[in-house]
């Protein structure tokens, strides 16, 4: 296995260097009400290459118009992206020769000093090799984050622009809020380093919202339903990325147990978006065979919780000795 790309392990801002794929094609709406018809649209995923935060836009079309629209809503809310990299699709190619056009007549058309400017906040695009899909496996990943789970939660649901935009925008918090290491072994701020971090400085949040998970959906109002359609994207997607955490393979060597004083993440059925519940390992309850399958975990407010390791998944996860 070669090594990591340099932007991949080099500290910058977040999203100045990035990478941009899509997913799709999803069903977005003209407008609210009986009978109005429905268009393919698509979602417009870039990642940071070195905090792998994530940021989502809603697009209408593949067309390089499109994307250098979304383009310019991505820089405008999350600043210079100085290298961007994508695999070579026709909107890609396209876009990134109109953003060359572009800087290329504000030189001839501006002062010495403007075009000096504009030649230094120019983005420069890298395009994968052709056929190697495997190079662009960071945004592969965010796209199958976001887009395997968006299907299952949506059907045949048909959104509005505005009710898919809100949906994205919540799908992408829900993203990275995703826990990288610990921060420090304190119970009282005992938070994970996320995404959201990079982003903002501090953990994303949602709103405190009622559970509409096991309620009719028929019966419920459009802003109940995208709520619904959130807290159902959450389960599953947070129960799909733990299991990626907790990989377990044939028991030919021994694996490092658990000690006292390690940090976990408990697996809760019933957290609200953009929450995750961690503690800190106080008691360790051997079996018969002196091994280790039952803890207890102190979390905040000294609550203690009884739990087997298989829900349980240690942080940071260290990579363990061959």
């Amino acid at each position: 296995m070669g090594q990591l790309p340099a932007p991949r392990v080099t500290p910058s801002r977040a999203f100045s260097s990035s990478g941009v794929d899509y997913a799709g094609p999803i069903q977005v709406r003209t407008s609210k009400g009986r009978g109005q018809k429905s268009s393919k649209g698509y979602i417009c995923l870039f990642v940071c290459m070195s905090t792998k935060a994530i940021h989502l836009e809603c697009v209408t079309d593949l067309t390089s118009q499109a994307f250098i629209a979304a383009f310019r809503r991505f820089v405008a809310r999350r600043g210079h992206c100085s290298h961007l990299w994508s695999d070579n699709g026709t909107n890609f190619v396209g876009a990134a020769k109109e953003l060359r056009r572009m800087f290329e007549v504000g030189k001839n058309n501006m002062a010495k000093e403007i075009a000096e400017l504009l030649a230094n906040d120019g983005t420069t695009w890298h395009f994968i090799p052709p056929k190697a899909p495997n190079f662009g496996g960071l945004w592969k990943a965010g796209v199958k984050s976001a887009k395997q789970h968006l299907y299952r939660i949506s059907g045949a649901t048909r959104l509005t622009y505005e009710e898919m935009t809100t949906l994205l925008a919540q799908i992408e918090a829900c993203l990275n809020s995703r826990p990288l290491c610990q921060m420090d072994d304190t119970l009282e701020t005992l938070d994970p380093l996320t995404p959201g971090h990079f982003l903002i400085g501090e953990p994303l949040i949602g709103l405190p919202e009622n559970d509409y998970v096991n309620k009719n959906v028929n019966l419920l109002t459009r802003w109940q339903f995208i709520q619904n359609r959130i807290q159902n994207f959450w389960r599953r997607w947070q129960a799909h990325y733990l299991q990626t955490l907790q990989q377990r393979y044939k028991w030919q060597r021994v694996v490092r147990s658990p000690s006292i004083g390690d940090i976990v993440i408990i697996k809760e059925e019933d957290l609200a978006p953009c929450k995750w519940l961690l503690g800190k390992i106080i008691t360790l309850h051997p079996g018969s065979e002196k091994l280790v399958r039952v803890v207890s975990v102190r979390c905040k407010r000294n609550v203690v919780m009884k739990r087997p390791l298989s829900k349980l998944i240690l942080l940071p996860i260290k990579p363990e000795p061959y």
